[in-house]
């Protein structure tokens, strides 16, 4: 069944009378330390969990649990009866105060069955108790209260607020058979420290492109640096040679195609950059996807003694290499001079097998990238929010009309990080393997962008509504096996 996502942080509040089902859905719903319950609190302050002359000391810690939690924008459900209208008011005024959703959710159980179910109790309530709790119940308008969402005890999941967006946007439907056109899928691997041992790394590049190939991914792409960058890991990570790396998964595969997001211009000659693209290609089979960008780490240009002029020089190269790897790779060895580069002959055999061979521009620059995608590539690499890729994607379009091109040959890529689960408590379980214990598991989620395959589904379908032709996820959890299994079912889902 579909469940319907919430905003993290929210405040949800459980109203019923007891044995109605509240804990119950609390647990299936939510992680247990996002619950605040009164009969916990009561086995806290009093005698037991229904030691009711610890009520009043119970309430006033449930309101100051709140409040303290939602101060620091932490998801909480506040599992009580919910039947008094000052206390209510009270959780509405603590969200309200502090920015967060506030959702009710009500619960209509039966008196018949919410005594049957308090029969089977350790600590029964007495009975006349729940027959006054159900009519008080049954008599709530919640709907004239300001509780921004009012729900029945429906399945829910408490999702970033940039996920929840998109599933109420797309209605928490998921691209079918009848959509305009089917997303291409491609995973980036930017790290590699996820292998325990240096030994291991090229059996388990294996197993994941293989397991990327079986899942359906149309494409593989690694990164071309020398270092790591600071946004995903420390310098002294293990970071592989690009195209070593690709060549070494090209003789593992079969189908997948093979790409760099993205090589900077300033890395190598561009002689040897098309000669190495092309052996690609050739020992591929044709699998080749020259990803090209003009460079922005410092750091280890630096370090590896390698120029790094300003940004205007290196767009400027990117521009003169552009015009001048499909002389490499075309018949005979024309000269080529542009803004910065002199080539006497442009000569590379033998040549790709693919003609032309795919090129792929990282960056979003208005002004200057996406005219150089426009102009001279067969794709660009976006990235950001689903919201952001619209604009983005018509002014490549207006360079594309500028040069007049047809912007359906300009193939739109985005690449994003993700960690999916199957569902709710495999992404819990998921997040607290992954993250630092010095990080919070919903501070991590947001980091890396996590998500059930629903929720992922719907943000899909945004990206494909936006203009994206290829999705390209990286993942944190590539040391799971599963991981792979179960990006494929998202990509199946979505593929229809």
């Amino acid at each position: 069944m579909a469940s319907l996502p919430l905003p993290h942080p929210c405040l949800i509040v459980l109203i019923g009378p007891p044995a109605s089902g509240k804990s119950t859905w609390a647990a299936d719903n939510v992680r247990a330390d996002q619950i605040v319950s009164s009969d916990a609190l009561r086995a806290v302050v009093g005698t037991h969990e229904l030691d009711l002359e610890a009520s009043a000391d119970v309430f006033d810690l449930v309101e100051r649990i709140v409040d303290l939690r939602s101060g620091r924008k932490l998801t909480t459900v506040v599992d009580t009866t919910g039947l008094d209208g000052g206390r209510r008011a009270a959780y509405l005024e603590i969200g309200r105060r502090h920015g967060l959703a506030a959702v009710a959710v009500r619960f209509t159980t039966s008196a018949a069955e919410c005594k049957r179910r308090n029969r089977e109790r350790a600590h029964p309530v007495p009975v006349k108790v729940i027959d006054s709790m159900v009519k008080t119940a049954k008599a709530l308008n919640l709907e004239s209260e300001e509780w921004d969402l009012v729900l029945d005890p429906e399945p829910v999941r408490v999702v970033t607020p940039k996920l929840a967006s998109l599933a109420r946007d797309q209605d928490k439907a998921a691209v079918s058979s009848s959509s305009e056109r089917r997303l291409k899928f491609g995973l980036h691997i930017s790290s590699f420290d996820w292998v325990d041992e240096t030994i291991e790394l090229g059996p388990q590049l294996v197993r994941v492109a293989r397991a990327a190939e079986d899942a359906g991914f149309n494409s593989l792409w690694v990164m071309d640096h020398m270092i790591q960058i600071p946004q995903l890991g420390s310098a002294w990570d293990p970071m592989l040679e690009s195209y070593t790396t690709l060549g070494f998964i090209a003789g593992a595969t079969e189908r997948i195609k093979l790409g760099v997001l993205v090589s900077p211009a300033t890395y190598r000659h561009v002689g040897v950059l098309a000669k190495t693209i092309a052996t690609l290609d050739v020992l591929s089979g044709g699998r080749a996807i020259a990803g090209l960008g003009a460079g922005n780490h410092e750091r280890e240009h630096v370090a590896y003694g390698m120029p790094f002029p300003s940004a205007p020089q290196r767009l400027s190269l990117l521009e003169d290499v552009l015009q001048a790897l499909p002389l490499f790779w075309g018949p005979g060895s024309p000269a080529f001079k542009g803004n910065v580069l002199a080539i006497p002959e442009a000569q590379s055999y033998p040549r790709p097998l693919q003609d032309p061979l795919p090129i792929v521009v990282g960056g979003s620059g208005e002004k200057v990238t996406l005219r150089l995608a426009a102009q001279y590539a067969s794709g660009c690499n976006l990235f950001g929010d689903p919201a952001s890729v619209p604009a983005k994607v018509a002014v490549l379009h207006k360079h594309c009309a500028a040069v007049g091109r047809d912007p359906a040959e300009v193939e739109v890529t985005h690449l994003s990080t993700v960690l999916v689960g199957r569902d709710r408590r495999d992404l819990d379980a998921r997040i607290d393997r992954l993250r630092s214990p010095r990080q919070g598991p919903d501070a991590y989620a947001a980091s890396v962008n996590a998500g059930t395959i629903e929720d992922h589904v719907s943000r899909l379908t945004a990206l494909t509504k936006a203009g994206v032709d290829h999705a390209i996820i990286s993942t944190p959890d590539l040391a799971d096996s599963s991981a792979l299994e179960t990006l494929g079912e998202l990509v199946a889902r979505h593929k229809g």
